[in-house]
């Protein structure tokens, strides 16, 4: 046994790990740590503890009543929560946390759930925050995830990192503001993107996978990522846009960009629209070659929700995939800086923008149908009507708002949501095989 699998069998004897919130992801923690031999304890709501603690039986680890019952005999203490909540479930439960006790916890935006920590946990308690990048079905192996070290000595803050060696992610190490940022930089644009499809499709009452218009391997990924993110709980999505300041800054700019970019469409300004394009691609994609790209449409072919017969790639605007290049290049974003942050999601997203953009003839390809074939031209209206309307609901700040439209959106998907999420797994699976690769 090496000196720190040692190290982690002894802690394993006195430490208690307490997870509030079981939701997809706390749930996901809770049954690995407790798999791999710590003990764990968790709450969910105390209205629904009976329910709960029914549902979770038989998991290795724990369902105590509410948050005082896991704060007051935890060692480190997780919130799993919803952004939006943070500071009331920490207000509530931050006063009975257990003497000299770690919290942490596993919102997507930092800032304010650090406030909350700093307001409402006695000052003896150190704080170790952390984050996955990734969703609550992807496998942790390899995954990223952030560790940040806000108020802790060096042996508060070793063993959370001893703890979470046990979920073989792959830990960076940043600061609250360094992640809040990144996260932005890698999921904002790309969410809102994605979450206008599913509401431009609701709004024509068209299913994608149901029509000739949306055959081809860059389509195959475009619905598969969008019925994906529907697939979970809205939240997930409102905590990161709504409570980060950075997102705010980018889902308007990406707003912006598509309707500034359909506006030289519909007037047929294609000179104008190809010099923008192109400069953007100079500045996102100038150290990619054709030959050394993540993704390619054959690869792509094979992961299609489609009831209608192959019959060859269609030729499309792509006005979402312009849109996120282009907000990329005004907001000055790289995205490959930020790769050892991107979760498996951003990694698809990226691959697809690049094949569009470093494939040769593909881009001018797209250029030409958005100014002189109107197949697409009622698409991209309702996609930019619904750009602009995720952007409003953000600036606002409303996340009942938020919610109302996801799930709108989400019922009109349900049908095929399970069946999406199967076909899903199986291409993220074999894209990170790819990105694996690539990277050795």
């Amino acid at each position: 046994m090496s000196d720190i699998e040692t190290e982690i069998s002894a802690l394993k004897k006195t430490k208690t790990i307490g997870i509030i919130g079981l939701g997809d992801m706390g749930f996901l923690y809770a049954k690995r740590f407790g798999e791999a031999g710590w003990t764990v304890v968790g709450c969910d709501r105390e209205d629904q503890f009976e329910q709960t603690k029914a549902k979770y039986a038989g998991e290795p680890f724990e369902v105590l009543k509410n948050g005082h019952y896991v704060s007051r005999i935890s060692d480190y203490i997780i919130y799993s929560v919803e952004a939006e909540n943070i500071n009331k479930i920490v207000s509530i439960y931050g006063p009975s946390t257990k003497f000299g006790s770690i919290v942490g916890g596993q919102t997507s935006c930092k800032g304010p759930e650090i406030a909350a920590f700093e307001q409402h946990l006695p000052q003896d308690t150190s704080i170790v925050s952390l984050h996955s990048l990734h969703g609550p079905k992807v496998n942790t192996t390899g995954q990223p995830l952030v560790l940040i070290k806000h108020r802790a000595n060096d042996t508060d803050f070793k063993f959370v990192d001893l703890l979470v060696s046990c979920l073989n992610s792959k830990v960076v190490y940043l600061s609250a503001s360094e992640h809040d940022k990144i996260t932005a930089d890698t999921q904002a644009v790309t969410h809102a993107a994605f979450l206008s499809m599913g509401v431009a499709w609701k709004s024509i009452n068209q299913y994608p996978w149901e029509t000739p218009r949306w055959v081809g391997g860059m389509e195959n990924a475009k619905i598969n990522i969008s019925l994906r993110i529907y697939s979970n709980k809205w939240h997930v999505y409102a905590g990161l846009a709504i409570t980060n300041p950075a997102a705010h800054d980018q889902i308007l700019q990406y707003a912006n960009s598509v309707t500034e970019l359909y506006t030289l469409m519909i007037q047929g300004k294609e000179t104008e629209l190809r010099e923008r394009l192109m400069k953007a691609k100079e500045y996102v994609f100038k150290n990619v070659s054709n030959t050394d790209m993540l993704l390619d449409d054959n690869l792509l072919e094979k992961f299609s929700l489609s009831k209608v017969p192959p019959g060859g790639r269609q030729p499309n605007s792509h006005l979402s995939l312009l849109g996120i290049v282009d907000s990329w290049y005004k907001l000055g974003i790289v995205p490959y800086d930020h790769m050892i942050c991107s979760t498996p999601l951003f990694r698809i997203f990226l691959g697809v923008t690049e094949y569009l953009f470093c494939t040769p003839g593909l881009l001018e390809e797209c250029i030409s149908v958005s100014v002189n074939d109107p197949t697409f031209r009622h698409d991209d209206l309702e996609f930019t009507i619904a750009a602009r309307n995720w952007s409003k609901i953000v600036s606002f700040g409303n996340f009942d708002l938020y919610k109302q439209e996801f799930e709108t959106a989400q019922e009109f998907f349900k049908p095929m949501l399970g069946e999406a999420n199967r076909i899903g797994n199986e291409m993220i699976k074999t894209i990170l095989e790819r990105v694996r690769e690539r990277e050795q």
